[in-house]
């Protein structure tokens, strides 16, 4: 895979859906007079991709914005459809899932690879990127080996690369059920103190009593933990927040 370091971004206008429209979006509008990260992945709804990879860009999202990033762009060679469900299943209100529908964009950063044993026909190679006013300032891609590598384009090290002593969130985990109101007095308390969270709501996707008892030890919601560390219930958090 070619390293393309101080080269300019190259020149696609991208299919979008914007407003259950069709509309496009160019390299210019994305890029020009701004400093923006491009991480590149295989595709939509793929392991790798769902559990670590955009999940942990949209949680660095505000901190990358401190250091002066204007954007975050996911790129695959999917379809606007398939973006946009991957979007909304994953929460990923702090990223822009660019479509690359045709392979263009890929093709011109000589990253696209054939899949075509996995059935997935034409897709990107995993990497990432830091452009600056439409150029390549830096990028990190993934060694050429056999499967699907994940060890040098994620956030963690983009974020080294820009600022390796930058503060990073504190990691919270909220654990709810439906109807449940010191899980809601519990929330309103982390988003006043400006914590992001990770909320696991008992009753869906499977999640039960079991499962609280089995992560947590407890029998009751809400049960919070940051950074690995249990809190406790609302109340206990409540003090928690107090001594901050």
């Amino acid at each position: 895979m070619m390293n393309r370091e101080g080269q300019a971004v190259p020149q696609v206008t991208f299919p979008i859906r914007l407003n259950n429209e069709w509309s496009s979006v160019s390299t210019d509008d994305l890029f020009k007079g701004k400093t923006v990260i491009v991480f590149a992945l295989p595709g939509a709804f793929t392991p790798t991709c769902s559990s670590t990879h955009l999940p942990r860009y949209n949680e660095l999202a505000p901190v990358f914005a401190k250091e002066g990033v204007d954007s975050i762009i996911c790129l695959s060679v999917n379809d606007p459809f398939v973006m946009d469900a991957w979007a909304g299943d994953q929460g990923a209100e702090n990223i822009y899932m660019l479509p690359d529908g045709n392979g263009e964009f890929t093709d011109g950063m000589g990253m696209l690879v054939d899949k075509a044993d996995l059935g997935f026909g034409k897709r990107s190679w995993r990497y990432s990127m830091l452009v600056k006013h439409g150029v390549i300032e830096k990028m990190f891609i993934e060694p050429d080996v056999p499967g699907d590598p994940f060890q040098v384009s994620d956030a963690d090290t983009m974020l080294n690369y820009i600022n390796a002593n930058a503060e990073q969130p504190k990691r919270v985990t909220v654990f709810t059920k439906p109807g449940c109101p010191h899980c809601t007095r519990a929330k309103k308390a982390l988003n006043e103190a400006g914590y992001s969270y990770e909320e696991i709501n008992l009753g869906a996707k499977g999640l039960s009593y079991s499962t609280l008892a089995a992560v947590t030890g407890q029998g009751t919601t809400p049960q919070i933990f940051i950074d690995g560390q249990r809190i406790g219930g609302a109340d206990d958090l409540e003090v928690f927040l107090a001594k901050r």
